[in-house]
């Protein structure tokens, strides 16, 4: 069973999920903004962007991000990734500085993880031809992006193979970080997580 509502204002530990992915991007020092809210969610004052594709999923508050940007590299968070530590945040968005990738995306396993990466503002107009054709695969938007502007390339990085060098420190392992909650089970198991508690 999903949520069944926006998961912006279900709160876990006390606290609304966007509100607690607001407070990591204020932690590293990031001027936070909100793609595609539906509705108002209490203790989460930032701006709120409007999407020029609503109704078409992630990909739309990408295109929304990267157009309202002024910096030239923009950290994209799902708000459904509450165990995102801020210091493998930090790290990431050091990297894309470093490499200066187009995309900078972690991968899980074999998963890539798009809805947590730091993109290049020159992704812009591949992602709006992406929406406008009807594609709104993120990763696949991303690839052909990428692909389109022909230099800076993609940087697609093993999470977990790169946590075992200890390049950030980490109270919880890589996978555990990029669980998304989408169900009530998901979001209990997040609090259980969170609190340091054992569970099945």
């Amino acid at each position: 069973m999903r949520m069944g509502r926006d998961k912006a204002g279900i709160a876990l530990a006390g606290r609304p999920l966007l509100e607690i992915m607001l407070n990591k991007l204020r932690m590293l020092g990031l001027r936070a903004r909100v793609a595609g809210l539906r509705a108002s969610v209490a203790n989460a004052d930032a701006e709120v962007l409007r999407d020029a594709h609503p109704d078409c999923g992630p990909l739309s508050g990408m295109e929304t991000a990267l157009g309202n940007s002024e910096a030239a590299l923009v950290l994209m968070l799902g708000v459904d990734l509450p165990l995102l530590e801020t210091e493998f945040l930090f790290w990431m968005l050091e990297r894309a500085a470093t490499t200066r990738a187009i995309a900078t995306i972690p991968r899980v396993g074999s998963e890539p993880q798009p809805l947590c990466a730091v993109y290049r503002r020159e992704l812009l107009a591949g992602v709006t031809e992406a929406l406008s054709s009807g594609d709104y695969k993120a990763m696949v938007a991303v690839e052909r992006a990428v692909a389109g502007i022909g230099s800076g390339g993609m940087d697609c990085f093993d999470t977990e193979r790169v946590a075992a060098t200890s390049a950030w420190r980490s109270t919880r392992p890589a996978h555990w970080q990029f669980m998304n909650c989408n169900t009530p089970e998901d979001l209990a198991l997040a609090a259980a997580l969170l609190a340091g508690k054992p569970f099945s």
